[in-house]
């Protein structure tokens, strides 16, 4: 594994505040943790993320722009535009204000953010980080939270057949939190609770881990209901299994909130709020 190479650090181009801006986090307050390619909440000072250029491994943050989204043009600038420019992040910052940024240093396993020269994007033409399926990941081992524990990730699988990870949290076995695809959307703290069938398309994924209240849904559809387990959750990767060996995900990733509540009854107005930026469905 190739760790840290040659991390030079530029200065820091994009704003960080926007003046008078309320986010999702200030109106639903309490997330455990929370990453976006959008600014989540105005009392957030941070970047979005971290970014290593494929031209000579230099490292930059990167911001948000004036409408409070990634700033893509600071990215552009940072990794250049030409046909082998590409950009990867090595760290998602947490808004959330609880510092559990998700992090990788091994350049040969960080998403791709820029691709020859051009942001990735999804369908709906917003930033998206891209895992290769191979052996990208994320990840932050810190992150502990007892159920009832609510989840609203916002991304999409490139593929489908084969188990497809979005998220993990854990250290082993069937003691852990996830969010995958295989065959169906599955949903599990210790045992799944079942949503609908698989696909590659993007969807706003709704997961209350509430040991037999449990519910999991997907783009503001009806919860389906049943007993994901009790385990908690206990560290966070993204886009592979809990140790980063096995079962990664060939996703994209736009957003990620985590609390360390209940937030059914807030989940309409919070998915309402998504899919507003996102045009999810």
């Amino acid at each position: 594994m190739r760790l840290g190479l040659g991390l030079g650090v530029n200065s820091i181009t994009s704003q960080k505040v926007g003046a008078g801006f309320s986010g999702i986090l200030d109106e639903f307050t309490g997330a455990a943790a929370a990453y976006s390619v959008r600014k989540l909440s105005g009392t957030y000072s941070g970047d979005a993320l971290r970014v290593r250029r494929s031209s000579d491994d230099a490292e930059q943050d990167i911001g948000f722009n004036g409408s409070n989204e990634l700033d893509t043009a600071a990215l552009l600038a940072f990794v250049g535009t030409g046909g082998s420019d590409n950009g990867f992040v090595s760290k998602w910052y947490d808004q959330s204000g609880n510092t559990r940024d998700v992090i990788q240093a091994d350049a040969s396993e960080q998403p791709k953010i820029v691709s020859a020269g051009s942001v990735v994007t999804t369908d709906n033409t917003k930033p998206a980080l891209e895992f290769d399926g191979v052996d990208d990941y994320l990840q932050n081992t810190a992150i502990t939270s007892s159920i009832p524990t609510t989840y609203f990730l916002t991304a999409k699988a490139d593929r489908t057949g084969v188990i497809q990870r979005f998220t993990d949290g854990g250290v082993s076995g069937s003691t852990r939190h996830t969010i995958y695809q295989n065959g169906d959307f599955k949903y599990f703290a210790g045992a799944n609770v079942t949503g609908a069938t698989e696909d590659t398309n993007e969807n706003i994924h709704y997961f209350l881990a509430n040991g037999a209240s449990s519910q999991a849904a997907i783009n503001g559809g009806t919860a389906a209901t049943g007993n994901a387990g009790t385990a908690t959750l206990n560290g966070l990767t993204l886009a592979a299994r809990w140790d980063g060996a096995a079962q990664w995900g060939d996703v994209m990733i736009q957003e990620l909130i985590v609390y360390s509540s209940n937030q059914s009854a807030n989940r309409s107005n919070i998915e309402s709020n998504i899919n507003t930026h996102f045009s999810i469905f």
